[in-house]
This record gives C-alpha cells, sequence and structure tokens, in this order.
C-alpha cells in the first residue's frame, strides 16, 4: 500500500530525500512507527493579543502559549486504519515545557478531495486542506488551505480570521545527520501567531496491527472530510 503522502505527491514523492521517502513512506500495513526525539532550538508565540488564540488552541492540544529556547520535543507518526476504513498517520507532538504542552494531529488521504486532510485536536473538531510539496533540499513542505469546524450535526466552513494557516517544512540534513523541522502559524490579519524549529533523530518501532498505543488515537473520530 501507498502512503498518504505518496498518493498525495505522485511522482513528486521521488523527489524527496531518500531518508524523507523512508520517514513518509510507511503505511499500516508495514508495522512500524517512526519516533522522533530532539530539541526546539526556539519555540515562539507572537504579540500579547495573539495569546487568546494559543489559549484557546490548548484546549484541544492545536496551539499553545509557552515559549522557549532549547525545548526537548518528541514527535509520534504511527499509521492505522480509522473507524471508517481511512488509512491515517498521527502527528503526536510532546514539548517538555513548564507546562508539557502536546500538539494532536490525524492526516488522512481524501479521495473526496484530492489531497491530504488533517484533523486537529483531541477530537477532530478542525478539518485542514493540506497543500504538499519539495523544497530544493528534498524537503517535505505541508501549508494549510481551508478549515472546516464540524461537532456533532453541525459544520461550517470555519473563519480564518479566529485560525491559522500553518506552513511546515521538515528536511534532512546531510552533514548532522538529523531531521530538521521549521513550523510557522500566522494569522492573516492579526500576523505571527505561533511556532518552532528545530531538529531531531528517529527510531522505528514494530508495531502489530491493533496494538496502536491508545494515548495517540483521538477521542473521538471525524468522518467528515
Amino acid at each position: 500500500m501507498r502512503s498518504i503522502y505518496e498518493q498525495a505527491l505522485g511522482d513528486k514523492f521521488k523527489l524527496l530525500h531518500t531518508r524523507l521517502q523512508e520517514r513518509f513512506g510507511f503505511s499500516s500495513q508495514d508495522g512500524v512507527a517512526c519516533i522522533g526525539r530532539g530539541t526546539m532550538d526556539k519555540i515562539w508565540h507572537g504579540a500579547f493579543y495573539t495569546l487568546p488564540f494559543l489559549y484557546l488552541g490548548s484546549w484541544r492540544r492545536i496551539m499553545f502559549p509557552e515559549h522557549g529556547t532549547s525545548v526537548p520535543f518528541t514527535i509520534r507518526n504511527y499509521a492505522y486504519v480509522d473507524e471508517y476504513g481511512r488509512e491515517t498517520v498521527t502527528w503526536i507532538r510532546d514539548f517538555l515545557t513548564s507546562n508539557s504542552r502536546r500538539f494532536d494531529a490525524y492526516m488522512i488521504f481524501s479521495q473526496q478531495r484530492d489531497r491530504i486532510v488533517d484533523y486537529l485536536g483531541t477530537h477532530q473538531h478542525l478539518a485542514v486542506d493540506i497543500d504538499l510539496s519539495v523544497d530544493e533540499r528534498g524537503g517535505l513542505c505541508l501549508c494549510s488551505g481551508a478549515q472546516r469546524f464540524y461537532e456533532g450535526r453541525l459544520g461550517f466552513n470555519f473563519p480564518l480570521i479566529l485560525s491559522g494557516a500553518a506552513s511546515v517544512c521538515e528536511w534532512y540534513d546531510d552533514i548532522d545527520r538529523r531531521f530538521h523541522i521549521e513550523v510557522t502559524v500566522r494569522n492573516r490579519w492579526w500576523g505571527p501567531l505561533f511556532g518552532y524549529r528545530g531538529a531531531f533523530d528517529v527510531e522505528w518501532l514494530p508495531v502489530k496491527s491493533g496494538e496502536i498505543p491508545v494515548d495517540v488515537l483521538p477521542a473521538r473520530c471525524e468522518r467528515r472530510e
């Protein structure tokens, strides 16, 4: 089975650095998980008036208001099939700040939308369209687009004035032999909201079918894309 990133990038997947092809080329049928551990050189947030966005986001593990340097970091990528039969990849990021913050995201490849859809937060309330590209380093770049809010029977296009657009770039450096990541979240009207940059190493763990750790799974699964 092709990974969701292969499906989204098509032939461009081969332009990724070979280590990125490994990292984003696995599926639930491969029986492995990719666990990254490293340090964020810097975590930052925007001006004081952006803090309400960040505190609201921390409620469902979408963003958070802390900042700092040399912050220990982990990212857990598991591939599994969700209750609606969709191949899903977790992006569970833990930051050992003073309050030990966490950022939850679950990605699928949407046949309906012909792109990656990223469900953000513990309850998958926000469904975000993601555009993928490959940069000159062979890195993977993800840019967020339209967002939709789902809860019960309620569903609507989420106004971006109340949210942020994310830009994520991950690449592999052949000199230090580490993965690097840089994330920026901006609001069109309010400016930069939140971001971080750092480096990490990965290890591959064997995972048997049906044995995804409970703490990386969402509290609920949203069917609407």
